[in-house]
């Protein structure tokens, strides 16, 4: 089968930093659905693979590691452990770090982290939503633990980026939070508004004039989902005491010290720690994608699907990545199967 990867980790700009080439086709497991990729997304988790990660002969597929970790497509086979699908089904999802990716004609994939696709979005559409949501509604829910009602104000640090995108929706869509988004850039500010959000706070200027106006008695909860060591100290004066920050980036440094006079608390959100170790919950994905498909078709949410790029292959990849880095990027860069 055709697929796309990278054979020597690197920079974007180095020469054949992405490859085409022909990788064998995937093996099942019993628990697998065999998936023919429509769509794909790109996130910054495939750039950091691409960078920091030389493949080795377990994670190469042929001459290459296949990279994406975000499709939507049809199901052409079912393992014999496999419940809730059949051959034909629309689904989307975002796979497996330790598992040949999505950047290629066909995928294999555990069904427990796997979704139905929301009737009413195409499948380029629904290849922006799976990694993001799972992030987001895990960050959310499972590490900041905001409730339906009596939420506090909720601040998202970089959230004209995927995962800031629908974390918006979702705060709106199932809890009573005050949402208030930073953005710097007139079209991300535009963006976030456009999707939800109550307030919008410029992080490129001196957050305590503006937060004082817009939650005079800082927030109650803080998901950072990019540059949270360069705004740690506006993070922890933002928080209330016993306030809660959940991070979803890489920081270089991070002086914990900081959270301890406000006894803040500290989450890191991870959304293949589930697969990765095969935890007793891994299922909870698959049933947290059926969930937003509902919301999707009711209604409640709507794709964060930006711009398509075009074909998946090397070349088109390659600009992507290279955009993605750049930290331009607003909602979610797609990519369409071959004709």
């Amino acid at each position: 089968m055709k697929a796309v990867g990278y054979d020597k980790a690197g920079p974007i700009d180095a020469p054949d930093a992405l490859v085409d080439f022909d990788a064998p086709d995937p093996e099942m497991g019993p628990r697998d659905l065999l998936v023919e990729v429509k769509a794909v997304s790109v996130n910054p988790v495939d750039w950091k693979v691409r960078t920091l990660f030389e493949p080795t002969a377990e994670t190469r597929s042929g001459p290459a590691r296949i990279l994406g970790w975000d499709a939507a497509g049809v199901v052409q086979a079912v393992g014999a452990d496999v419940d809730g699908f059949a051959v034909g089904d629309r689904v989307f999802y975002a796979g497996d770090l330790t598992r040949p990716g999505s950047n290629a004609e066909r995928q294999a994939v555990d069904h427990r982290i796997v979704g139905k696709a929301p009737a009413s979005l195409s499948f380029a559409e629904a290849a922006a939503l799976p990694l993001t949501t799972i992030t987001a509604w895990e960050a959310l829910f499972d590490r900041l633990r905001l409730e339906s009602s009596g939420a506090g104000p909720l601040l998202i640090v970089g959230a004209g980026g995927g995962v800031g995108s629908i974390a918006i929706q979702l705060a709106r869509a199932l809890t009573d939070a005050t949402v208030i988004a930073t953005a710097s850039r007139p079209e991300t500010q535009a963006w976030v508004s456009e999707l939800g959000a109550h307030q919008v706070l410029d992080h490129a200027q001196a957050w305590g004039p503006q937060l004082s106006a817009m939650a005079p008695d800082g927030v109650s909860a803080v998901l950072a989902t990019n540059g949270t060591d360069e705004h740690l100290d506006a993070i922890v004066e933002s928080l209330r005491p016993q306030g809660k920050l959940a991070l979803i980036d890489d920081p270089k440094a991070f002086d914990i010290a900081k959270l301890k006079l406000k006894s803040l608390s500290l989450h890191w959100e991870f959304m293949f720690t589930r697969s990765m170790f095969g935890t007793a919950d891994i299922s909870e994905q698959g049933r947290l994608l059926g969930r937003v498909a509902e919301m999707v078709d009711a209604g409640r949410l709507r794709t964060t699907l930006a711009e398509i790029f075009g074909r998946i292959d090397a070349a088109t990849l390659t600009r992507a990545h290279a955009f993605l880095e750049s930290g331009r990027a607003r909602g979610k860069i797609v990519l369409e199967a071959r004709a």
